[in-house]
């Protein structure tokens, strides 16, 4: 088996296949390979696709950038045709729920060249920051196998950590391609609201909060991937501003001097910032600052409200889950009870069956607002916001699981660990997660960048120099995890 394969970005294993130095199937077999070795340790894979991804890589595959790349795709938001998909739920997982036709999205992937092998685990509903669904168990972080990959794209972003893929599918709906990414020591780019089509199934969800792309090691491979699925499809309700020019090609252009905003501290004051987290942050900025950049501490105003994302945000989602338990009890032929799912995703619908319509809509009315005040701080002259990705190094396995008969104590302890994410979901600004820093404990700590709506162009120019000036690209998990 060639393992340094493991050790190659997609990008580079692409030029191997464009070169001819390789075939697609001997990267899918090392991959699966790999896959057999190291997923029994950190639970990544949950469904594996090992034949159907041999079978297509032995076949005529399409001319893109990607032609022969092992992939993988989170068990969320998006179908694979003929392929498991349980949303990491018990009742789809009993029901051995299989979709019947691909998202545009994997559609994209599969005109890129990417070859899947396996579907990766997600929390139920993608619901928490950590991946430990009841229905497959916990996904374990390469880096320390007793700590959490974050949530909801944690097996997508444990598969890429320890090498069994170089890139694989992530989605965020409140950080959930950002906070795995931090967790696990990947790049994490969200991209605008609108930028990746959700469809056919889909014209949005969770009003907009939601976005799809994916986790990877290298900038340059998560600015060619959007570059390869960007782009609205027909019958969707909106799409964000085209770019000027390729994503990729903005990897090699020059950042310019740009003015940043540094935040070392949670502006809602709800909870203390972890001082490895505040250390991520100062150091970022002094590297910013060394690069050519003007730095000063400043932040919107309208990050130091509370209710927003403690109500209004809660409001969408809760409402979301009680149409999607609908939705799956109407294609199973019986409603979804208590039984059906785990504790605190009943106690969540629950609160979105007590809300009204009126309600509802009154908090997308905040939820705009909101979006307009925190955007002014860029209309003001900022280009770029800097915060630590989460307020706390990945947590222990079990960490924020709920209290027994205090469904929501999960949630509740939660919070602390994702003070700056969730903001950037109901702005539909671009955020991206760089692994910047680790901690004594050998612990991956993200930095966000944040941009304006539709300036992924300025963030990925940025994250490309900061990649270059702080390369990480060969820092690997614990060998015991390879």
């Amino acid at each position: 088996m060639n393992d340094d394969f493991a050790r190659l970005d997609a990008t580079a294993q692409a030029e191997l296949v464009r070169r001819r130095e390789v075939k697609p199937l001997e990267l899918v077999d090392a991959a699966i390979q790999r896959a057999e070795r190291v997923n029994p340790k950190i639970n990544a894979i949950i469904s594996p696709l090992f034949d159907k991804a041999r079978k297509q890589a032995a076949g005529d595959l399409p001319d893109g950038p990607f032609c022969g790349v092992p992939f993988a795709i989170k068990d969320l938001d998006v179908y694979t045709k003929d392929d498991p998909y349980h949303a990491g739920t018990r009742f789809l997982k009993e029901a051995g729920w299989r979709a019947d036709h691909d998202s545009y999205l994997v559609e994209k992937f599969r005109a890129a060249g990417f070859i899947s092998i396996g579907k990766t685990n997600t929390p139920e509903f993608g619901l928490n920051v950590t991946t430990e669904p009841a229905s497959y168990g916990p996904s374990r972080n390469p880096w320390n196998t007793e700590h959490s990959t974050g949530g909801s794209s944690g097996g997508s972003a444990a598969a890429v950590a320890a090498g069994i893929v170089p890139a694989a599918h992530a989605s965020d709906g409140g950080g959930s391609i950002r906070i795995p990414a931090s967790e696990c020591g990947l790049v994490g780019l969200k991209p605008s609201r609108g930028r990746v089509s959700l469809g056919p199934d889909y014209g949005e969800y969770w009003s907009g909060l939601v976005t799809s792309h994916v986790v990877s090691r290298s900038v340059r491979d998560s600015a060619a991937i959007l570059d390869a699925v960007a782009g609205a499809m027909p019958g969707d309700p909106y799409g964000a501003p085209p770019p000027a020019r390729t994503y990729l090609s903005e990897c090699k252009s020059p950042a310019g001097s740009l003015r940043i905003g540094i935040l070392k501290r949670v502006p809602t004051g709800l909870s203390e910032l972890h001082p490895d987290c505040v250390d991520a942050v100062v150091r970022t900025g002094k590297l910013l600052a060394g690069l050519g950049h003007h730095v000063e501490e400043s932040h919107p105003a309208a990050l130091e409200e509370v209710e927003i994302t403690s109500t209004h945000f809660m409001t969408v989602v809760a409402t979301w889950l009680v149409a999607g338990l609908d939705y799956w009890g109407a294609k199973l032929g019986k409603p979804i009870g208590s039984d059906g799912v785990e504790e605190p995703t009943w106690a969540v619908a629950e609160i979105g069956r007590g809300i009204s319509a009126a309600q509802y809509i009154a908090a997308l009315h905040e939820l705009h607002a909101y979006t307009r005040r925190v955007a002014s701080w860029w209309s003001g002259g900022f280009d770029v916001l800097v915060t630590s990705t989460l307020g706390q190094p990945p947590p222990r396995i079990g960490e924020l699981k709920a209290t027994p008969g205090e469904p929501l104590s999960g949630m509740t302890k939660a919070l602390g660990l994702i003070p700056f994410t969730p903001q950037f979901n109901i702005t539909g600004q671009p955020a991206v997660s760089l692994p910047l820093h680790w901690n004594a404990d050998g612990l991956p700590v993200g930095v966000q960048l944040v941009a304006a709506y539709g300036r992924e162009d300025l963030l990925i120019r940025l994250a490309a120099q900061i990649e270059e000036a702080n390369p990480w690209l060969q820092r690997y998990p614990v060998a015991s995890t390879r």
